[in-house]
């Protein structure tokens, strides 16, 4: 386990929402391409799951399937601490990712029509009680789950702090030029942007990344750029960029690296500051440094949840 930043003490941030899907990815078993094994995943339910790990209060809104892996999921979030009160479990069954790794990177096929994964409940009328609202990955642009993503963003960029992972799929089921359009929309209203090199490169092809962020964080958002082993480098309005390393880790899985790392971000955003993201370079830097530990810490054991509690 890698050492972590401590918190502002005393310090009680307002709850998170997480919207969007909670699915089963299956990934290679060992090194035998042809066997799968079953694993609990899905972006924001992932985010979800590793912000309890962290001591954060995030509650998820989601459909559940009614089948064995909709009840493996329930366990998995609520065994780590997630809300389920405003979720749904509509008599469907659960998505499925396949997941391919690379050596440069994942790659993924998905199983998503007809399923309860995208049947989420309408809670734009909670959007107030919280203090920050996550959206993104699948969720953002299958239908019908885009629709109350979109809403829920526009309701929480109104009152709380948006945070947004745009965590661009390809796929054949998917509509890319609808996909892409959906998720501007939702970087557009956001407070904080979380993005890696080549989601910005798919969303805004004729700019580089840096480029991108700039332009972003100079309309006033927070905007953290992660490039997997080469580190992550964030943007204030009117400040230097700073950037940290990626910390040296023997590497076992990166599925969910990037999640863990928006997890961080957003526990410690809420332990350290309440919310605030107007930030000194020196609490960047200490915001950065969390965030890629805790990346770091999921890279470096078998599964997706980060495991070092804010503080630790």
């Amino acid at each position: 386990m890698t050492d972590t930043p401590p918190p502002a003490p005393g310090r009680d941030p307002r709850p998170v929402l997480v919207a969007g899907e909670a699915l089963v990815d299956l990934v290679p078993a060992g090194e035998d391409d042809a066997v799968r094994v079953a694993q609990p995943g899905g972006a924001p339910a992932n985010v979800a799951v590793g912000l309890a790990r962290l001591g954060g209060r995030p509650s998820f809104v989601g459909g559940l399937g009614d089948d064995a892996f909709g009840r493996r999921l329930e366990a998995w979030l609520t065994g780590a601490g997630v809300d389920l009160s405003l979720s749904a479990r509509p008599p469907l069954p659960t998505a499925l990712a396949v997941a391919d790794p690379g050596e440069h990177g994942n790659t993924y096929r998905f199983h998503l029509g007809d399923t309860a994964t995208f049947a989420l409940p309408d809670r734009t009328a909670e959007v107030p009680r919280f203090g920050a609202v996550y959206v993104g990955g699948l969720a953002a642009v299958v239908e019908p789950a885009a629709e109350v993503v979109a809403a829920v963003a526009r309701a929480a960029a109104r009152g709380a702090v948006l945070a947004v992972d745009p965590n661009v799929r390809e796929d054949r089921t998917l509509d890319p030029v609808r996909s892409v359009e959906r998720l501007r929309e939702l970087c557009a209203l956001a407070r904080v942007v979380k993005a890696s090199d080549e989601d910005l490169v798919r969303l805004w092809p004729d700019a580089e990344p840096e480029a991108s962020c700039r332009r972003l964080a100079g309309q006033g958002r927070l905007v953290v750029l992660t490039r997997g082993a080469r580190g992550a480098t964030a943007y204030v309005q009117d400040a230097p960029a700073i950037s940290v390393p990626a910390l040296a880790v023997r590497v076992v899985n990166t599925i969910g690296a990037g999640d863990a790392f928006m997890a961080g971000v957003l526990a410690w955003l809420g332990a350290e500051t309440g919310w605030r993201t107007e930030l000194s370079g020196g609490e960047t830097r200490a915001m950065l440094e969390y965030a890629a530990a805790t990346a770091a810490s999921v890279c470096a054991g078998a599964g997706t949840e980060p495991t070092a509690p804010l503080g630790v």
